[in-house]
């Protein structure tokens, strides 16, 4: 084919819609649209509701179609995902979502996102991703020196705390020499993803030891060194410990210090979860808290988070940075040309992943943009926020604490003094509580189960979010309780 009928064939591609390409205007068009409803929605977020979800039948109605064969104007298609896509679901940035763990990423890092999809940026090998590269050492660099760890610590960003965690324990079997019997332990207060990462590994389930957490919902330290040495007995291979520096549940922090000297002395590799509490280390009351996380092998983190970025954005450090490229790092095939030399590293032997986004770019547009001391600032107002919210329950005649406050996490319940009720009764007022909050007010929040007990919980970390927002919910859970009291009463 000549080059005038291969221009031909474009140009008749481009009449008939089967092209992928749109003129500079159209896309400057869109873009901007897109933008202005990003902006809009920031806006009017905190007069909404922080949960607008649909049952699957009507979405299914809505949504459920064939592909289309021919395309439409990219205005229609942004709005109606703006009508009836991205608004369903629980808005875990407005300012009275107090549910899970959930986040609130600044402007700069949004927009990272959007440019670093616009250069197609494959942050794999420093050859593919040069700049990527160099601004992923940085930031993770950065996360070095905030933990405490030395020279020669090293990591990289990942998709969110189960990768994290995932990587580390490769690094850890691959540290332990892959032993027979391998077995990995974690409090029953770890998250489901340490489990999940476990069995990834090839760890048998029956060789995931949960121990058993201390009254304050930290791992018992006794019954851990128990384990261990019942294991070794009967011819186990411990390869890894995982403590929890703030778990999910109840913000709870493991005892990282005994946990760090236990580990040195069996030989075993410490990992620790931080992906909820390890940036509370910017803020000096979290740093306190933390202290002793520096002495662990591994660290996961989520900057998605309490770092005010959007997802992915999770991190894992390694003490011994080669640690983590002996466990990675492959023979290169067709990536060979890729290969710059020994002082160029590539973030593809750090991790199972090879294509990756540009997750360190939005870290690194947000900090630049608002400097560190603001997020620090952020980290600290949530942990005083929570601080009065514990104050509010103790001073309620209604609430009541359900564990001491850890980090931002506040975990209650409603249990009238003198009122007397029984386990029952209590399970079911909260249980009431928090469907009414759920489907009658404008806050959501979330539950779980500590040592049996069913509680209520605020996670609260968003920065936008207020001392006003954080009072009307309690009132309203306060009131909801009080409601439900008159009626058993009543009976």
């Amino acid at each position: 084919m000549s080059m005038r009928d291969d221009s031909r064939s474009s140009a008749a591609a481009l009449e008939t819609g089967r092209s992928l390409q749109m003129e500079p205007a159209a896309m400057l068009a869109l873009a901007r649209q897109a933008a202005g409803i990003a902006v809009d929605r920031w806006s009017r977020l905190p007069e909404e509701d922080a949960w607008d979800g649909e049952f699957s039948r009507d979405l299914s109605e809505r949504l459920a179609e064939d592909a289309p064969e021919d395309g439409r104007p990219a205005a229609e298609v942004l709005e109606r995902a703006a009508r009836d896509i991205l608004p369903i679901g629980l808005r875990l940035d407005h300012p009275r979502c107090f549910a899970f763990i959930p986040t609130a990423p600044t402007w700069p890092s949004i927009v990272a996102d959007f440019m670093a999809s616009a250069y197609s940026v494959n942050a794999c090998t420093w050859l593919v991703a040069s700049g990527a590269s160099q601004t992923e050492l940085v930031v993770v660099d950065w996360f070095r020196r905030w933990i405490g760890y030395p020279e020669g610590a090293g990591g990289l960003i990942t998709s969110g705390g189960s990768a994290a965690s995932l990587n580390a324990l490769v690094v850890a079997r691959e540290a332990a020499g892959y032993p027979e019997n391998a077995t990995v332990y974690m409090s029953d207060q770890s998250h489901g993803a340490i489990i999940r990462a476990a069995a990834t590994i090839g760890i048998r389930r029956e060789r995931i030891r949960i121990i058993p957490s201390d009254d304050l919902f930290r791992i018992d330290m006794d019954a851990l060194a128990r384990s261990v040495a019942e294991d070794r007995a009967a011819g186990a291979n411990p390869i890894a410990v995982v403590a929890t520096a703030g778990t999910s549940s109840s913000g709870a922090i493991d005892p990282l210090e005994a946990m760090a000297d236990f580990c040195g002395a069996q030989g075993i590799w410490l990992h620790v979860d931080a992906a909820y509490g390890g940036f509370a280390l910017l803020a000096e009351k979290g740093k306190q808290a933390l202290r002793g996380v520096e002495k662990a092998d591994s660290i996961g983190l989520d900057a998605h988070k309490w770092f005010f970025q959007p997802y992915e954005a999770g991190g894992l450090l390694v003490k011994d940075e080669r640690k983590l490229v002996q466990a990675f790092g492959v023979r290169a095939d067709v990536l060979q040309d890729t290969i710059w030399g020994k002082n160029h590293p590539n973030f593809s032997d750090r991790s199972f992943e090879v294509s990756r986004s540009f997750r360190a770019f939005k870290i690194w547009m947000s900090v630049q943009t608002f400097g560190l001391r603001a997020f620090r600032g952020a980290v600290s107002r949530a942990m005083e926020l929570a601080e009065r919210a514990e104050g509010f329950v103790q001073a309620s005649p209604v609430l009541e604490m359900s564990t001491p406050l850890s980090l931002s996490i506040a975990c209650f319940r409603v249990n009238p003094v003198d009122a007397n009720l029984d386990e029952a009764t209590i399970e079911d007022a909260n249980r009431t509580v928090l469907a009414r909050v759920f489907w009658e007010d404008r806050a959501f929040i979330s539950s779980t189960i500590l040592h049996g007990t069913f509680c209520l919980r605020l996670c609260i970390l968003n920065d936008r979010t207020s001392w006003e927002d954080v009072r009307k919910t309690l009132e309203v859970i306060e009131r909801f309780g009080r409601e439900y009291l008159d009626r058993v009463s009543q009976q």
